[in-house]
């Protein structure tokens, strides 16, 4: 039940007409009753505040949508309306995210029977396969505002201060739900005890460790990193699940192509042969060469694009993709 604090705070937000703080405080409410074991009544508030939310619109989902203070420096607010069906990845993958999505809808059931939802996720794989566009697509299949943190604002050269706006970012969680995103999460989870180690980062990852473990708010939290071998061996069993992402392969590159040229394309084009010809390029390389092709036949007034046209943007990315992998580039 609703402390005596928070029935005021409701009231008087309604009366005031202050609509972010009403939200703000129902939603307190909400987490109240989900941490004391009323998962069922935790659902429904939540629900009934989704859809208030929906009615006004996206500009003003939540009160964080125009942070104030310190979290203005550390968080970035998106309202994201990609869905699965705008990715394309492996099957793998794709199911453990359609996973964490069934879980939090159902979040009231798991938590009546003295379970929890996935909502702590660590995303690794090579650049450009897919994490950062994962954060948003699950922010848009839970109506939820992306939190992304800012790395510059969160990290600072006084000692103790980082730390402490981690807290403040671990605070935000139980007060608004969202998906808060650390990207690039190397920067602050490497390994303990590695020769480049300074005292304050240790500090800091053990810091989160501590929050991510006594997190227990209904906000999902995920990291990324493309590089998972220097992360600390500590924060893997922190996370509910771990999605390894990887580099789209031949039928992927295909359809790729084909969804987002296909339209615009002459036919007869063999999408699987310039599928060929495009391994090794992640799923944004592949994005970036039609955007570059959709941009070209644009610029030249071309009605239709041809195969050729597509596979000399996959050479010329090609080639200067080779060109940086060289040792001495």
């Amino acid at each position: 039940m609703a402390s005596a604090e928070q029935l005021k705070a409701l009231l008087r937000s309604h009366l005031e007409g202050d609509n972010d703080r009403f939200i703000s405080v129902a939603m307190q409410v909400a987490a109240h009753e989900a941490k004391v074991g009323h998962g069922k009544l935790a659902t429904d508030l939540r629900d009934i505040i989704d859809k208030a939310k929906s009615r006004r619109g996206a500009g003003s989902l939540v009160p964080i949508g125009r942070p104030r203070g310190e979290l203005a420096n550390l968080l970035q607010v998106s309202y994201p309306k990609a869905r699965l069906g705008d990715m394309i990845l492996g099957k793998a993958v794709a199911s453990r995210i359609c996973r964490v999505v069934r879980e939090q809808r159902h979040a009231g059931e798991i938590l009546d029977h003295g379970l929890s939802p996935r909502r702590k996720l660590l995303l690794v794989g090579p650049p450009g396969t897919g994490k950062t566009l994962s954060a948003s697509v699950l922010a848009g299949e839970l109506r939820l505002p992306l939190l992304q943190v800012r790395l510059d604002g969160l990290i600072t050269r006084f000692m103790g201060e980082t730390a402490a706006k981690l807290r403040q970012i671990f605070d935000a969680t139980g007060q608004t739900r969202g998906v808060y995103f650390f990207d690039e999460f190397d920067a602050i989870g490497s390994e303990r005890g590695i020769s480049n180690d300074v005292g304050e980062i240790r500090r800091v990852l053990n810091s989160f460790l501590q929050m991510i473990e006594q997190d227990d708010s209904h906000s999902i939290v995920m990291a990324a990193t493309n590089h998972p071998k220097v992360l600390d061996r500590a924060l893997f069993r922190r996370f509910d699940d771990i999605l390894h992402f990887e580099m789209p392969d031949v039928p992927q590159i295909a359809e790729l192509l084909q969804t987002r040229l296909g339209p615009a394309a002459s036919r007869n084009i063999a999408w699987s042969d310039l599928a060929d010809c495009a391994m090794g390029l992640s799923f944004a390389d592949v994005a970036r060469v039609t955007n570059d092709v959709l941009k070209d036949a644009l610029v030249g007034q071309r009605e239709r694009i041809q195969e050729e046209e597509i596979r000399v943007v996959i050479d010329e990315l090609k080639a200067v993709s080779n060109r940086l992998a060289e040792p001495n580039a």
